[in-house]
């Protein structure tokens, strides 16, 4: 795997490259739709590719360990060929889903014990046990083991997390260097900068995991109920000490507004439940603002659903149609509102690359935000 950086905003830290992997390149910025147990909800594979424009998908190893298990995988040939997605694919490790489970875990030095959310069966995740699982979903980037701390955690708490964090971290890489990827191309492992909200917590941990020379970095734990303001202070703190020519990752991130944000203090790889969550609930991303499905403004309104998207959804359904679908809570709309909203931020990060390549994005961006914080 190897980054080309291609062009750096004058005005600002936003970047262009392209991501090259076994299975495609990766134009950056992007924003990468989130597949938790191998398929985007509620959108097919080729609309992804050919509608949507994605270059890159997400797995979960948590969901995808529990079911339908590494040895179906394994047996498939891979998460790829299991879900019949032949471009990039990107794990993460599962840390988030297993620390969430508050009341069913248990954290040590040696991993995660937990209780399956599905049947209440108990499980240990340790670093070199993360690494061997995602060796077999067969992702093109897998993310390190990490602990996830809450957002509120205080100093002491932040602290010896991040002690722990850093640990695991060096068992990752040895367990991954002593292994092999077993379908024929290669992986990269890309290491998670934590930290919570504290600045001198945040760059001594970036600085470290930049000592590892890995293919790219990530950026944890933000996105948590931080102040977005906090959030933004933190990316600029961990970019100052990560390299400039390998991909920068912000984790769980986030809104359109958090993205173009990111972008412009050097973030270039993004992913979010938020398209197909929000999708589900009746909310739609246009350049306009959000437009709420559910409201009855749009019950009687027979023109497209967004002349100015992309997608084949926009033109074809009518605002009334897919307010009535969302509101009879049809599977189409949940389909429809999905499709838009991911093909609305896949042209948010392409539109935003434009912008840099011309050096005219931070006084687009500065328009576009307010713009995009409308609601319909």
């Amino acid at each position: 795997m190897k980054y080309e950086l291609q062009y750096k905003d004058p005005n600002s830290n936003a970047r262009v490259g392209v991501l090259h992997t076994d299975h495609g390149d990766i134009h950056t910025p992007i924003f990468m739709p989130v597949g938790t147990l191998g398929s985007v909800k509620a959108v097919y594979m080729h609309e992804l590719r050919e509608d949507i424009g994605a270059e890159i998908i997400l797995g979960n190893t948590y969901h995808l360990y529990l079911r339908p298990g590494t040895d179906i995988l394994y047996k498939a040939g891979g998460l790829h060929k299991f879900g019949t997605w032949d471009g990039p694919i990107l794990t993460d490790s599962g840390g988030f889903q297993v620390f969430s489970l508050t009341e069913i875990r248990k954290i040590m030095e040696e991993g995660v014990e937990f209780r399956s959310h599905l049947d209440g069966s108990k499980h240990l995740f340790t670093p070199e046990k993360v690494m061997d699982i995602e060796r077999l979903i067969g992702a093109d980037i897998i993310m390190a083991f990490d602990e996830c701390p809450p957002g509120t955690s205080d100093y002491a708490y932040a602290k010896k997390s991040l002690g722990l964090t850093e640990r695991w971290l060096e068992r990752c890489f040895k367990r991954f260097n002593e292994t092999e990827p077993h379908y024929g191309y290669n992986q990269s492992l890309f290491p998670i900068v934590q930290g919570c909200t504290y600045p001198d917590l945040r760059r001594d941990a970036a600085k470290r995991v930049a000592d590892y020379g890995a293919d790219g970095n990530a950026i944890g734990g933000l996105a948590v109920g931080e102040p977005a303001e906090v959030m933004y202070d933190m990316i600029e703190i961990v970019n100052e000490e990560l390299p400039q020519d390998k991909p920068r990752y912000l984790m769980g991130v986030g809104t359109p507004e958090n993205i173009l944000e990111a972008i412009e203090r050097g973030i270039d790889m993004f992913d979010c439940i938020m398209p197909t969550r929000n999708g589900r609930n009746g909310m739609l991303f246009t350049w306009e603002g959000t437009m709420n499905m559910r409201n009855q403004k749009w019950a009687d309104d027979f023109s497209p659903l967004y002349p100015n998207g992309s997608s084949h959804v926009d033109q074809r359904y009518s605002k009334a149609y897919v307010r009535h679908l969302i509101h009879s809570k049809e599977l189409l709309g949940f389909q429809i509102a999905s499709v838009h909203n991911l093909a609305f931020y896949l042209d948010l990060v392409r539109e935003a690359r434009k912008q840099i390549l011309a050096g005219t994005f931070k006084a687009w961006k500065d328009r576009m935000i307010p713009v995009l914080m409308r609601r319909l």
